[in-house]
């Protein structure tokens, strides 16, 4: 199997009413038995994630859903735990029978519209329930997405091939296909020079994952990449004082641009993350909000992953140190870790995302939707050091000429 970072293994929900047969799709797809199968509704309680090989794409993860009519108080929760998938879903697979939709089936409809999301409908049971395919083409035509007639207990390799044809059709590439973070900065033999912090958050013996990223990104390039710590900074740059690009951790971002040239580009890592899965647009227009922000405001702060937090931690210590110095306010700062349920968004003047280095580029936008949708200003770690430490519009530069409307960035 193809070794692919989180970051780039796409995730596949199956959706539906209990007994629909999801998990024998599944089971179907896989041409092995990955999910418990059972005729008793509800056998699916929590989702369950498998990995399956799918040609041209790799490695993609399957969830197998609770249905989402189930009933108690139970019931609720597993329903609940199904429409949170849909927020690090790439492609939604809609299971019906005898190519009908009923109430349920539509709500979802409308989620996956919400959060556009692609998906497609399989109307299974078909040796059962054969609606035809003009009742499958009505299908089509109402909800203007792919409808295949199919059964999980008597299928062709056909139809299953199929399923999988449709499902390469829609899912996104961005979910699979890797995007280099420094194609349109760099060009073979730059030299690009990566200022790297050993400090207590530092892990031991190794790199953190987004400069593990970028290093790989230089080299992928054909460029050359040259690692150093701010205190050594002085030192490389009297050694090589053309580097074609400095990327800095953002905790140092303020000495760093006091020692590169300014006719030298610089940018942080977060900001290289930012625009490579982030939404870059939003993050750009939210983050000058910080001037504006008043006495008693409340800020999230978003964590992708679970760490172990130091006495002088990034996001629960120093930006919130450094937003209230920059301010002169009395600010409030909650902070939210993983892909843990999020508070009510209305509460918060302002959202602060991390780089996402661990979670995929669904999961990152689904993340902060909501707060776009509010209208309440989004950042990200990178972009608000830069903007608290005067350095905003100089972090973004290296990004303008690839920006597309350049108004928006300055």
């Amino acid at each position: 199997m193809k070794k692919k970072g989180k970051e780039l293994t796409p995730h596949i929900g199956i959706f539906g009413k209990r007994n629909m047969g999801k998990s024998s799709i599944i089971n179907a797809l896989a041409s092995q038995q990955l999910s418990i199968v059972s005729d008793k509704p509800g056998t699916t309680t929590d989702p369950v994630k498998k990995t399956i090989e799918i040609k041209d794409i790799g490695p993609a993860i399957i969830i197998d859903t609770a249905g989402i009519d189930d009933s108690g108080s139970l019931g609720q929760q597993r329903i609940e735990k199904t429409l949170k998938i849909i927020d690090e879903t790439d492609l939604a697979i809609l299971v019906v029978e005898n190519c009908q939709t009923e109430e349920y089936d539509e709500k979802l409809i409308r989620l996956f519209e919400e959060n556009d999301l692609p998906y497609f409908i399989i109307s299974n049971k078909n040796d059962i329930h054969n609606c035809g395919t003009n009742k499958a083409v009505k299908l089509e035509e109402k909800y203007n997405t792919t409808v295949l007639l199919f059964s999980a207990t008597k299928f062709s390799e056909e139809e299953r091939e199929k399923i999988f044809d449709t499902i390469k059709k829609l899912l996104p590439e961005s979910s699979y296909k890797k995007k280099s973070l420094l194609a349109d900065l760099v060009t073979q033999s730059d030299i690009v020079v990566l200022v790297t912090p050993i400090d207590e958050e530092a892990p031991e013996g190794r790199l953190i994952l987004p400069q593990v990223q970028t290093i790989r990104d230089i080299l992928d390039n054909d460029a050359i990449a040259v690692v150093t710590k701010e205190r050594e900074l002085d030192i490389t740059l009297r050694r090589i004082p053309n580097p074609a690009l400095v990327i800095t951790d953002s905790q140092v971002f303020n000495k760093v641009a006091a020692t590169v040239p300014e006719y030298i580009p610089m940018t942080s890592f977060s900001i290289l993350l930012a625009r490579h899965k982030g939404d870059f647009e939003a993050y750009i227009k939210g983050t000058p909000h910080i001037s504006k922000l008043k006495d008693g405001d409340k800020i999230l702060l978003l964590e992708s992953c679970t760490h172990q937090v130091s006495c002088d931690d990034i996001g629960r210590t120093k930006i919130p140190r450094w937003i209230r110095d920059f301010t002169g306010k009395e600010l409030e700062f909650e902070v939210v870790s993983g892909l843990d349920t999020l508070p009510d968004i209305k509460q918060y003047a302002m959202v602060i995302q991390c780089g996402g280095c661990v979670v995929t580029h669904k999961q990152l936008k689904s993340r902060i939707r909501s707060a776009i949708k509010e209208g309440i200003p989004v950042s990200n770690y990178g972009m608000t050091i830069a903007y608290v430490h005067g350095i905003f519009h100089r972090a973004v530069k290296p990004f303008l000429r690839t920006a597309g409307d350049r108004s928006i960035y300055l």
